[in-house]
């Protein structure tokens, strides 16, 4: 098919391209949903592992800072421990997932990091 301005495109070569792309970038959130990443607040007094479907996997809390007294300081731990786990799922998954559409053309519309 010879559309202007595009040459000729073979649209069946292109369909089974979008399939095996499609196929690639599945694979790809499938392996990242078994990949975690690590992040602490307060010296590692709490640590969260998260996954790449940015799943909260666990949370990890050094028993010296339960105290009633502390309790702010904990929430506040936790918030900026999960904040950073999510910060680094999310990096996590963009490299993945380049590996499997850095080589298409940038298309409007075809955005597969968000």
């Amino acid at each position: 098919m010879n559309i202007p301005g595009f040459g000729n495109l073979n649209i069946g070569n292109m369909m089974e391209q979008m399939k095996k792309l499609q196929d690639d970038v599945a694979r790809a959130q499938d392996e990242l949903a078994r990949k975690t990443v690590t992040a602490e607040s307060g010296a590692g007094m709490v640590s969260v592992v998260m996954n790449g479907a940015l799943d909260l996997v666990s949370i990890n809390i050094d028993p010296t800072i339960l105290k009633p007294e502390d309790a702010q300081m904990v929430q506040d731990l936790v918030v900026a421990a999960v904040n950073k786990a999510m910060e680094n799922a999310r990096a996590l998954n963009e490299q993945e997932l380049k590996k499997v559409s850095g080589l298409l053309p940038n298309i409007p519309g075809l955005d597969f990091l968000k």
